[in-house]
Formats: structure tokens, C-alpha cells, sequence
């Protein structure tokens, strides 16, 4: 047997063995029958919103989503100079990393540090509207199937929080606590012009992952907002460390 016909043979192994670990496609993106999960419990609506909100504890950065201004709302000579931006990307829509905190943790709105230069802040000052969108990585070191994972998005508006507020609740503490490199461009920086804002979170779609064992589709604002601080501290998700330790027993 030659070393190419080794190597294949081996690949055509390792994936029927990771295809016996997934569910059959019908049900990759979509929920399946109630007749197709019968012994099985899929998480309801409200198990999937705690889910949610504990991503939205343990994770910390996410892609932010908006959609450029049209051509006619933009003073091109102005945007050319300063980044070359081209011509005709009026209503196209652009994802882009960024930091947040959940230090309105009461709230369910996520706390972000919008510096003023940024494209996301740029385009919801034209007009746009903008979407933050997660996904759960596991911490355990392990190999895991991320279209297994728990992700959403959460589609809202930003708020300014002004300055009072934001010093009584504590934000540049917890956000730099998140996200230590962020103490260079907090408001009032001699860098970038910066300001504090919460996403609003009007609605919530919600990918619990492969659809025979999990919830896929909107959760209501009511629910997302229903949930307690007691159900997110008892929450585990896929691969999470456990937080176990001696003190445990004392």
C-alpha cells in the first residue's frame, strides 16, 4: 500500500468517527419534531436565555455589526484622506472584533468602551443600527465541535452612559479588570476620543447548537431580562473549568 493511500485511509477513519459524534444535518440549524426527541429534553426557551446570559458573564469580546452610511450621507473627500474608504459601500453591512464587559450584570446589556474614531461607532452615529454577536469558547482544553457551541447575537441600540453613572457603578474598573489594556483608552485619554455606552438589547437570537439537543431561535426580551443572578452562577456551559476549591469544604 502506498503512503498516499495510508494517509487517506486514515482520514476516511478519523472522519467517520467525528461524523458519529455529530447529529444528522436536518437538525444542525434547526430543531427538530418533538416525535425525533422523545427521552430527550431539547433546553427550553428560558434554560437557553441563562445559557446566554453566562456566555455574556465569561465572555468578553465579540463582534460588532453595522452597516455603512449611504454614499450621499458621506463627505468622501474627508473619509478617502483619512482611511481610504471606497466608493459605493452605502447599506453594506461589516462585523468587527471588539471589547465589552458585563458590568451592568442586573441589566443584561452589555458595557462597551466606544471610541469615537472606530468604523462600529462611526456607522451608528450615520444612522446605523448594530448587533453584538458571542459565541462560547470552551475552557478545558479540549477538543470541541464550535458548530456545537452556544452563540447569538443580541441586535439593540447603544445608550451613552454619562459620567456620574458610570463612576457609581464602577465601569472603568470593571471593564479594565476584563480587559487590562483598555486602561490606555478610557474617557478622557490623550489618545482617542472615547465614551462609555451600554447595548440596549432589544431582541435575541440564539444558537444553542446542533438542533436535536439544543434550542435554536429568538428569545423573547421578557425572558432574556427574567433571568437571576442565582441561575447564572449555577449555570455550567459545554467545557467550562469548574470553579471547585477547598474552600468548598470549609
Amino acid at each position: 500500500m502506498h503512503l498516499t493511500d495510508v494517509v487517506l485511509t486514515g482520514f476516511g477513519l478519523v472522519g467517520l468517527s467525528l461524523a458519529s459524534l455529530l447529529p444528522g444535518s436536518q437538525h444542525i440549524f434547526s430543531n427538530p419534531s418533538s416525535e425525533s426527541t422523545s427521552g430527550f429534553s431539547i433546553p427550553s426557551v428560558h434554560e437557553s436565555a441563562v445559557q446566554a446570559r453566562r456566555v455574556l458573564r465569561l465572555e468578553n469580546i465579540g463582534t460588532l455589526s453595522t452597516v455603512f452610511p449611504s454614499d450621499a450621507s458621506v463627505n468622501h473627500h474627508d473619509i478617502h484622506s483619512t482611511e481610504q474608504r471606497p466608493h459605493g459601500l452605502g447599506g453594506v453591512p461589516i462585523g468587527l472584533m471588539d471589547y465589552y464587559a458585563d458590568c451592568e450584570p442586573k441589566s443584561g446589556n452589555p458595557t462597551i468602551l466606544a471610541i469615537d474614531i472606530a468604523t462600529s461607532f462611526k456607522n451608528v452615529a450615520a444612522g446605523s443600527n448594530i448587533t453584538l454577536s458571542l459565541r462560547w469558547h470552551p475552557q478545558d482544553g479540549h477538543w470541541h465541535s464550535a458548530a456545537s457551541l452556544p452563540r447569538f447575537s443580541l441586535v439593540g441600540h447603544l445608550e451613552d452612559i454619562d459620567d456620574s453613572d458610570a463612576s457609581k457603578a464602577g465601569l472603568a474598573t470593571c471593564f479594565v479588570k476584563n480587559h487590562p489594556d483598555a486602561v490606555a483608552w478610557l474617557p478622557g485619554n490623550r489618545i482617542h476620543t472615547s465614551r462609555w455606552v451600554r447595548l440596549v438589547v432589544h431582541d435575541v437570537y440564539w444558537i444553542g447548537g446542533f438542533g436535536d439537543r439544543a434550542y435554536i431561535g429568538w428569545i423573547p426580551l421578557e425572558t432574556w431580562h427574567n433571568v437571576t443572578q442565582k441561575e447564572i452562577d449555577a449555570c455550567r456551559l459545554p467545557g467550562e473549568k469548574s470553579t471547585w476549591s477547598w474552600a468548598d469544604w470549609l
